[in-house]
């Protein structure tokens, strides 16, 4: 590659092209590298009509846009969901400040400008209605960008940034970076080629999390294991939600669970939308999507437990992973379901009970099962405990009719360490979004991706660089 940059990036999900964009502004020459095809060549074919059509799963993890670009499109604008920027921020109005600049590019790029939001007094109301019963609602503005437009929004992104300058060099593996004496000089792809660079930003997505964690090992670079996040995806009929989502489209309730002082929190709710797979490095898992032009009569969301290790097994990528594999092995390679009166009774579920059920699953590429079997005891009780908790302050969604889908969980890369500037202990290397485990959604890493760029932008700038 004969072409010399100043910067390579590694992922082009939101953080790798906020960077990229912050680094083009200032007339950089930057590369960004992905093992994913671009976003119009990106293809995600789910299941409708009882008709199920599987999908390569890195067209849906992998590629310009990242993971988000099939993902709900939800934008939330706060700086303390999914993740934390006062982590990498000096004050409160510097992190509210990076989100509103996230906000305004996406805007720029397509999304709507009209926030989802309901009345101040509706938002009391919903607000006093959980804490009667323990819960934490959070209140959030947001933007809907819908799975079916993502892509024309990440197309604008990327025309833009090739416009100023930036290439992308697409279903390309980067193997390992270079260095030299202590410090970062490039990356090597797959092949062996090298590419030299003053500054290398790993912003790989959490699909990369676990080529992130081999990094950590082999290089030495200061890190420390994440927490994970293990539970099922809830599906309901709509009408049961609606209460809630004509609120707050995506609602973010927090909840300590009595029994076991555990965290729960509910995340990526789509409003009459669809379950879909997830697959990944040898898992079968669920997730979902809703689409801003075609609707289903259901709604789902994720029901999630945190869980954080200590001695002597830290590695919580290594235990999640095995979760998603026995529950792999119990489903046949199926994600497995069940009734919520089932699992409250301890039987499994049948095909028959299935058919018969209020609650028609939208996902039908599924093994009818007793998730009791596939999650630990612990989660399963956190659970139904957390689920008769909401049914308090959404009457319905703790019913026998309830659908739950297991696996879902969420991988997150060893957390990276890093200074203020987001560079790591290896000089000229810096990190950024989900697949570093600094950040846990779009708007968050897109974040993370601006300090990430303004901080390469800042080591460019010193005397005799």
């Amino acid at each position: 590659m004969a072409k010399k940059y100043e910067a390579v990036i590694v992922g082009a999900g939101p953080a790798g092209m906020f960077a990229a964009l912050e680094l083009a502004q200032e007339k950089r020459k930057v590369l960004i590298v992905d093992r994913g095809k671009d976003a119009n060549a990106r293809s995600c074919r789910m299941e409708y009509a009882g008709v199920c059509y599987k999908c390569d799963p890195c067209n849906i993890l992998c590629g310009v846009g990242g993971a988000g670009t099939f993902s709900d499109g939800t934008l939330n604008l706060r700086p303390d969901i999914g993740g934390n920027l006062r982590d990498y921020t000096q004050t409160d109005e510097e992190a509210w400040s990076l989100v509103e600049e996230v906000d305004k590019t996406f805007i720029r790029y397509g999304v709507n400008d009209q926030l989802v939001a309901a009345s101040a007094d509706k938002i009391e109301q919903l607000k006093r209605r959980a804490a009667s019963v323990g819960v934490n609602f959070v209140d959030i503005k947001q933007r809907h960008i819908g799975s079916d437009f993502t892509q024309k929004v990440i197309n604008e992104f990327k025309r833009d940034l090739e416009s100023r300058g930036v290439d992308f060099l697409l279903e390309t593996r980067v193997r390992d970076i270079l260095l030299r004496d202590g410090r970062c000089h490039g990356i090597v792809l797959e092949d062996g080629r090298r590419i030299p660079a003053a500054s290398v930003l790993l912003a790989p997505g959490r699909v990369g999390a676990n080529w992130t964690n081999s990094l950590v090992d082999q290089h030495g670079i200061k890190a420390k294991y994440a927490p994970i996040d293990i539970g099922v995806r809830v599906e309901v009929q709509s009408i049961v939600m609606d209460c809630v989502t004509d609120i707050n489209r995506d609602p973010k309730f927090h909840i300590r669970t009595s029994e076991h002082d555990d965290f729960v929190r509910t995340f990526c709710t789509n409003r009459r939308g669809y379950i879909v797979k997830e697959r990944y490095d040898g898992i079968v898992g669920v997730n979902g999507h809703s689409f801003r032009d075609k609707d289903s009569p259901n709604t789902n969301f994720a029901l999630l437990v945190t869980i954080d290790l200590t001695e002597p097994l830290e590695n919580t990528t290594t235990y999640g992973e095995c979760i998603g594999r026995l529950a792999y092995t119990l489903g046949g390679g199926k994600p497995i379901l069940q009734r919520m009166g089932d699992l409250r009774r301890g039987r499994r579920s049948t095909d028959h009970r299935i058919a018969r059920n209020t609650v028609q699953n939208t996902l039908k590429d599924v093994t009818p099962g007793d998730i009791a079997m596939a999650l630990p005891h612990r989660i399963v009780m956190d659970i139904l405990e957390s689920l008769d908790t909401l049914d308090k302050i959404i009457p319905g969604v703790a019913s026998d009719s309830t659908l739950l889908y297991a696996p879902e969980i969420k991988f997150y890369a060893m957390k990276v360490h890093v200074n203020r500037h987001l560079e790591t202990s290896i000089e000229n290397l810096f990190a950024a979004g989900d697949g570093t485990g600094l950040s846990r959604d779009i708007v968050n890493a897109s974040a993370t991706g601006i300090l990430a760029g303004r901080g390469m932008l800042k080591k460019m700038s010193k005397p005799g660089r």
